[in-house]
């Protein structure tokens, strides 16, 4: 599986607040020339009247441990932001989170690519 990045964490922290841009590999953005291997040419999604979830696992698990619902900070340019509320990062290892949009007719649009967690014990 084609992991976006990996993001380090520590057990009992509920930031930092996490960023995602939503962006369509398939259609380029306004005055760019689509390329399929430079994000920076890609169109954002937008993200009017839908919902978008952080869906969390631990690596190897089919259970989902979290599910997080983002808060849309720039409708038409597929900007969303998380924190990690209390008992998120309880556990340490290594998860993979999915980005989960639903529309407001109701489909869903799982982002292809996964998101790495990283998260070590703290010292307390």
């Amino acid at each position: 599986m084609a992991y976006s990045e990996t993001i380090n964490l520590v057990v009992g922290d509920t930031l930092p607040e996490l960023t995602i841009t939503l962006k369509d590999s398939n259609r380029a953005a306004i005055g760019a020339t689509l390329d399929e291997a430079d994000s920076s040419t890609w169109r954002p999604i937008n993200l009017t009247g839908s919902t978008v979830r952080l869906r969390i696992r631990q690596l190897g698990e089919t259970t989902v441990k979290s599910t997080l619902t983002c808060t849309v900070t720039e409708l038409t340019n597929g900007k969303v932001t998380t924190d990690f509320p209390t008992g998120t990062l309880d556990t340490a290892g290594i998860f993979e989170a999915e980005v989960e949009i639903t529309n407001s007719a109701g489909g869903i649009q799982t982002v292809n690519d996964l998101i790495k967690l990283k998260i070590r014990d703290d010292f307390d």
